[in-house]
């Protein structure tokens, strides 16, 4: 099955230099579904991940590191399953960005899970059906 992988792990594997052992194990795992070729990532986390990069050389380098991952295609019913998630958890009382909801939507619509470490997910979990991808030494503890 596939893995929709959210920025905060692809920052960690791909700008971080000094890693904990917490977020080596993190780094292995993205590694592995990356091995297994079960990595998505949607337009939205690859922006995210271009934009604010100043210097050319480092930016074309990231560019090139990214092209082989599809993109999930997003469709009409993503944006509006995005928007009823924001609802939904807005009304509970849990902000969060339209981009998170927006790979949540994706998520929930092609029955994926979601590799993250950003604990907003914890929260939107609570109130919207997400499944959460974990690392294989978690699914052993």
């Amino acid at each position: 099955m596939k893995i929709l992988v959210d920025t905060s792990i692809w920052s960690l594997a791909l700008r971080k230099k000094t890693l904990t052992h917490q977020e080596k194990k993190i780094v292995a795992e993205l590694k592995e579904l990356i091995h297994e070729l079960r990595v998505v990532i949607i337009g939205p986390v690859r922006q995210e991940l271009l934009s604010g990069i100043s210097d050319e050389m480092k930016y074309m380098n990231l560019k090139d590191k990214l092209q082989p991952f599809d993109d999930l295609p997003l469709q009409v019913e993503d944006y509006e399953k995005a928007a009823e998630l924001f609802n939904i958890c807005r009304r509970n009382g849990v902000q969060g960005s339209h981009i998170d909801f927006l790979i949540c939507a994706a998520s929930i619509n092609e029955g994926i899970s979601i590799f993250t470490t950003d604990i907003d997910f914890e929260n939107y979990k609570k109130y919207i059906n997400i499944k959460l991808h974990t690392t294989r030494d978690e699914l052993n503890t």
